[in-house]
């Protein structure tokens, strides 16, 4: 048993949110809450910085980080000053007095997860056309401008007109047909002599007996 001293109200005290880690990826967030606040050592102070998700599976979720403006760590101070101007170019102010003139101005946030399962955040930058895994689809200028660099380009048919065609040199123009030499013509052929018809030639031989019927005579020629 321990006695706390008094009576504790918890309608008056908000209760610790159990810790989820977002997966990494990029969210568009916006500042809620910020303060400044004095770091453990007590020899500076820090931007303690409150976001919320505003679309997506993991909308209304938590993001936190922390700038060490006030350090004695001259590099901690650079990194912080660098992490407020990278805040102040995405939300589009770049003159600020009051942490509270970053609240409710959209942007966004880069996440990471560290070794212990926390978030860490990363990065800043304005809202644009990237698509974010808060599942808010955005297309930026630079792809637009690619998209449209790779759509084919419109042209109107021209009408095709017809060069006359190049006269070739003399040189290479047909000539007409050389007339062959004389004694390369065809010459007609010549005629051949018409042979006689053979005459029959005297011949001093009998001609052959013809054999004849009995009691016949040979056949002779009557003048």
């Amino acid at each position: 048993m321990a006695q706390l001293g008094g009576t504790f109200d918890a309608s008056q005290v908000d209760p610790n949110q159990p810790h989820e880690t977002l997966p990494p990826g990029d969210y568009r967030v916006q500042i809620i809450a910020s303060e400044m606040r004095v770091t453990k050592a007590g020899n500076g102070q820090y931007l303690w910085l409150e976001m919320d998700v505003l679309d997506g599976a993991m909308a209304g979720k938590k993001l936190f980080d922390r700038l060490n403006l006030v350090n004695p760590n001259r590099q901690a101070e650079e990194i912080a000053q660098r992490t407020l101007s990278a805040i102040c170019h995405a939300v589009g102010r770049m003159q600020v007095a009051d942490s509270e003139e970053l609240h409710f101005k959209p942007m966004v946030v880069k996440v990471m997860v560290d070794k212990e399962g926390y978030n860490q955040i990363k990065g800043y930058k304005a809202v644009s056309n990237t698509p974010t895994a808060s599942g808010h689809g955005f297309q930026s200028q630079t792809n637009r401008y690619a998209a449209q660099q790779t759509q084919p380009a419109q042209h109107q048919p021209q009408p095709a007109t017809q060069k006359p065609a190049a006269q070739q040199p003399t040189q290479y123009q047909s000539q007409p047909a050389a007339q062959q030499p004389t004694q390369y013509q065809s010459q007609p052929a010549a005629q051949q002599p018409v042979q006689q018809a053979a005459q029959p030639q005297p011949t001093d031989q009998v001609p052959n007996q013809v054999p004849t019927a009995p009691g016949l005579g040979p056949w002779r020629r009557m003048s």
